[in-house]
């Protein structure tokens, strides 16, 4: 029996779903990082944020991410923040490798890449590094609240989404903020009565595409805008393979809704790149 093209992209996306090695892996440094920054900048707290917590993260692709709310004064530039967590951490880990990238340093460990996000308790939320310039004001809980609820909505079919979408981005190599995605996925679903996972690949590329992957409001009311890319020529080159994609994720659910499962797959399969 011919395979469906919903199957094959639910296959997919499972073949995507990091394993518990990669949790653990990434886990089993958070004790001697918080230790590290505890003792020498001191911490409010520090909490597991991103996609690898959240259900959304990509096999092989997605880093563990950390938030550290710093005690103390807030500097006047993000970068003495980012300078200072970095090298606090780079003394105590010499042979890894460790960057900035805003909004985060970036622990190389030999098993795993750990993401740091210092910042700044405010107001609720907290101000870390803008990726492009200067602070901005984030409220990751309340963005984890906001894709759980959607995603109870419709059953997991959010995070599912956002996971492929990732996927895409992955395996295309697109330029393109993950968390933009997730939120993007988290809002098209948001405004549905049901889901239809061809149906709403589609829509959810679609969409970003008819926008021009413009920054979008902060769909809890609280933090900052979300940007999609860190520079003009990324978000060219981002829009380039947003438009193809929204082609081949039409020919795929046009070809499932007229039961030619087999071009319907081929077209996922040039899709991401199979």
């Amino acid at each position: 029996m011919t395979q469906s093209a919903i199957a094959w992209l639910d296959e997919l996306t499972r073949l995507y779903t990091p394993t518990a090695s990669e949790f653990d892996a990434a886990r089993r440094h958070r004790q001697s990082i918080e230790i590290r920054l505890n003792t020498y900048l001191g911490l409010h707290e520090m909490f597991e944020i991103g996609s690898l917590r959240h259900g959304t993260g990509v096999w092989n692709r997605s880093d563990a991410d950390f938030l550290v709310s710093l005690k103390g004064i807030q500097p006047g530039s993000p970068w003495t923040m980012l300078n200072r967590v970095k090298n606090t951490l780079q003394e105590r880990f010499p042979s890894t490798t460790v960057t900035i990238r805003r909004p985060a340093v970036v622990c190389r460990f030999s098993d795993a890449d750990v993401e740091i996000v210092p910042a700044y308790p405010g107001a609720g939320g907290y101000l870390i590094a803008n990726p492009s310039d200067g602070w901005m004001k984030t409220y990751p809980k309340d963005h984890n609240q906001y894709v759980n609820d959607v995603n109870k909505k419709h059953n997991g079919a959010a995070k599912r989404l956002a996971r492929q979408v990732k996927i895409w981005k992955y395996l295309r190599n697109v330029p393109v903020s993950s968390c933009y995605l997730e939120m993007r996925s988290a809002k098209h679903l948001d405004g549905e009565i049901v889901y239809s996972a061809l149906w709403d690949l589609y829509l959810a590329l679609n969409k970003m595409h008819a926008v021009g992957l413009a920054s979008m409001n902060d769909p809890t009311g609280l933090g900052s805008r979300f940007g999609s890319c860190s520079s003009d020529s990324n978000r060219e080159d981002a829009l380039s393979k947003l438009s193809t994609a929204v082609s081949r994720a039409q020919k795929a659910k046009d070809f499932h809704q007229d039961g030619e499962n087999e071009k319907s797959i081929e077209q996922l399969k040039l899709l991401f790149n199979q």
